[in-house]
């Protein structure tokens, strides 16, 4: 999203149906009262407003910055209607991260089985989504944006490479609570694989697996010949 973000042509919009996600699960996150009272929660609402959007502030692109897990008592008819990137994680390092805010996290709680099972009805579809893996991202950025951009048809720009070390106008108002540690950063920080797994998180990492290596087979792969 930052990395969007710091493109001229484009207008970010931060997780437009969290409030939605919120209301329909009644789960307990970090702020959901606030969330609650802030966004509107009426997921239809707020995706038929979002693709009647004529005015992007002079922009040309809508990049919304969506979590699977939100998609939950609401109609996918809208998705087509994009071109859709699916950005996987590493069970084996995104566990441990959702741990922090959510304990004892489940299998619904990464998305995972969701992202599968989406990707593959976009792409029936003739949609073509797009799978880019964070480790391949974090390995080369440039590489894997430039690709991403060829993909999308736009033109790959520099700025998407780094942002200042801030919080930023685009971020929703549950970004003090997740975000710390993206504030601190003013780039794509090099990957770096946790040293260790938490013993009580195997039997979930074991769910998540079979989903994350079917997506990360069909990822987006650092262009070796261009390094």
């Amino acid at each position: 999203m930052y990395s969007f973000a710091q493109r001229d042509d484009t207008k970010v919009v931060d997780e437009p149906l969290y409030g939605h996600y919120l209301l329909v699960t009644g789960i307990k996150h970090p702020g959901r009262k606030e969330i609650m009272g802030t966004v509107n929660c009426d997921g239809r609402f707020v995706m038929d407003d979002l693709l009647k959007m004529n005015e992007l502030d002079g922009k040309k692109v809508l990049f919304l910055k969506q979590m699977t897990k939100h998609l939950v008592d609401i109609e996918y008819d809208f998705l087509p209607k994009f071109k859709n990137i699916f950005l996987i994680r590493d069970p084996k390092d995104m566990l441990p991260s959702l741990a922090v805010n959510i304990p004892k996290p489940a299998l619904a709680d990464t998305g995972l089985d969701l992202q599968w099972k989406l990707y593959k009805n976009l792409k029936s579809l003739g949609n073509k989504p797009i799978v880019v893996d964070s480790r391949e991202l974090l390995m080369n950025p440039e590489n894997i944006l430039k690709q991403l951009c060829n993909y999308l048809n736009l033109e790959f720009t520099h700025s998407m490479l780094s942002w200042p070390a801030e919080p930023r106008k685009e971020d929703g108002i549950w970004a003090k609570y997740w975000y710390q540690s993206l504030h601190k950063s003013n780039g794509f920080q090099s990957y770096q694989a946790k040293p260790s797994f938490p013993v009580e998180l195997k039997q979930i990492l074991s769910e998540c697996m079979p989903f994350y290596e079917k997506l990360s087979s069909e990822a987006i792969k650092v262009n070796r010949e261009t390094i």
